[in-house]
């Protein structure tokens, strides 16, 4: 069998990694959005580089956009094979490609009718719709962590919770050839030993072939301690000394959680100044709910906390918002307040409005919590020194602080992942590694510290490349 890689390859965003078996069947491993790469990104999840109507499976390692994201276009070019996760990514899923379809409708919606405003041509339409993101949901069979699911009599598969996000999964896939099984796993993102609401990774089964997210390749985290330090220091100083705003662009699923847990943390221990905390993203809204059906996924000490606190994503303070027009007032308030919303790379959605109205502002503080591709809205605007930035066209001069916590990241850092793979596997028994979903340079460091620990025949391969992957096992 072989394995094709279409996205996430020398970069972040766009995961779509197709394994082609001898007998010709087709099982994509995630169907990600590239995302990040402004009028180039449109033209990049347009040409998926092969026939939709031919995959007969996807096995999808978590909700993110960026390994989700495309699901609905692949239905809409002709797919209906089945869609295989956990449920809860099936259940996050339902919102998340709905919302993306929705913001790609309001995008084509706005571009045409500047074009139509300035007498341009050609226009443009979405992606995809709510119609297909609806329909494609019929596709998704839910599997829990820990079970065996049989594809067909020669494939199965089986997840791992990953601990990057809800639902997140380490895929270990079974293939079986002329008699002989072959294991290829496939990590999606690989979470923290020590998510403040997470399970930390789950151990995995050992392998023939990894194929290896890294995102944080080439560095390590900051405690978790000095973060959430960090971020109270932020917002005294932002919100009581400089009575002003923090707007803090955070990704819907996952991260925002994070953020309302920690504060709800320092609010239950009378830390956290009284200010309003909003939540401006319906997305987020929605997502919440999902979390707290899940609450056997949350780790031992949001478990604990809930015989005190039966809500740690809600208090006093904290406000969500759906209505745009509660939105709208948002940027008209002069009170200090934090404002957490969506998305976390400033590529779109509320968020970025609300930047665009406070960035001219000295008293506002912009916290960036996340990765950003270094193309997108939200790297640019950390470069240092920037006097000023262009939001939607128009030019702004850079007057709010810009800061970032690199602890609340979602994924491991080189450490955490070496650390955690080299517990599960015998770097002797895996033939080869496969590093996806990174920047090169982080990807370059981060196969030396692979080989470091014994590992061997590390690859890191291109987009389109095709890889072969010979059995092991029959010699």
């Amino acid at each position: 069998m072989d394995i094709q890689f279409f996205g996430a390859a020398k970069e972040v965003t766009g995961s779509k990694h197709l394994i082609t078996t001898k007998s010709g069947k087709k099982i994509l491993l995630d169907c990600g959005m590239f995302q990040g790469k402004g009028l180039e990104t449109d033209a990049m999840n347009r040409n998926l580089g092969f026939n939709a109507r031919e995959i007969d499976h996807v096995i999808l390692s978590h909700a993110h956009i960026d390994h989700s994201g495309l699901i609905p276009y692949l239905y809409k070019k002709g797919f209906r094979g089945s869609v295989i996760c956990t449920p809860a990514t099936r259940d996050l899923c339902a919102l998340m490609l709905l919302d993306s379809a929705h913001i790609q409708e309001l995008d084509a919606k706005y571009f045409n009718k500047k074009q139509e405003r300035h007498h341009q041509y050609p226009m443009t339409s979405p992606i995809y719709t709510a119609e297909h993101a609806q329909k494609c949901l019929s596709l998704f069979i839910s599997v829990a962590y820990d079970r065996r699911f049989y594809i067909d009599n020669n494939i199965s598969v089986k997840f791992f919770n990953s601990g990057h996000m809800l639902g997140g999964a380490i895929v270990c896939l079974d293939i079986k050839e002329n008699g002989h099984k072959t294991r290829i796993t496939y990590t999606g993102d690989i979470g923290r030993p020590n998510n403040h609401i997470l399970c930390p990774p789950q151990p995995f089964l050992q392998t023939d072939y990894l194929i290896c997210e890294s995102t944080y390749g080439n560095r390590l985290h900051p405690e978790q301690k000095s973060a959430e330090e960090e971020l109270l220091e932020i917002v005294t100083d932002t919100c009581i000394r400089r009575k002003g705003k923090l707007i803090i662009p955070s990704f819907s699923i996952g991260r925002t959680q994070e953020i309302v847990y920690v504060l709800n943390s320092l609010y239950n221990e009378g830390r956290l100044p009284k200010i309003p905390i909003y939540v401006d993203s319906p997305l987020s809204v929605n997502a919440t709910e999902v979390f707290r059906l899940y609450t056997d996924d949350m780790n031992e000490n949001v478990r604990e906390l809930m015989h005190t606190d039966p809500d740690p994503f809600g208090f006093n303070t904290l406000h969500y918002v759906s209505r745009a027009s509660e939105s709208k007032r948002l940027n008209n308030s002069h009170e200090p307040a934090i404002i957490i919303s969506a998305s976390g790379m400033l590529e779109a959605g509320r968020v970025k409005h609300h930047v665009a109205n406070h960035i001219e502002d000295p008293s506002t503080t912009i916290l960036i919590v996340g990765y950003c591709t270094p193309s997108s809205l939200g790297a640019r605007i950390q470069e240092p020194g920037l006097k000023e930035i262009s939001i939607f066209g128009i030019v702004h001069p850079v007057r709010a602080q810009i800061k970032k916590i690199e602890g609340f990241s979602g994924h491991g850092d080189y450490k955490e992942m070496i650390d955690y793979i080299r517990e599960n596997q015998d770097p002797d028994r895996v033939a080869q590694v496969i590093i996806v979903h990174g920047e090169e340079n982080a990807q370059l460091e981060y196969k030396q510290h692979l080989e470091d620990a014994g590992f061997k025949n590390i690859v890191i391969p291109s987009k389109g490349e095709k890889i072969e992957l010979p059995n092991p096992n029959a010699v």
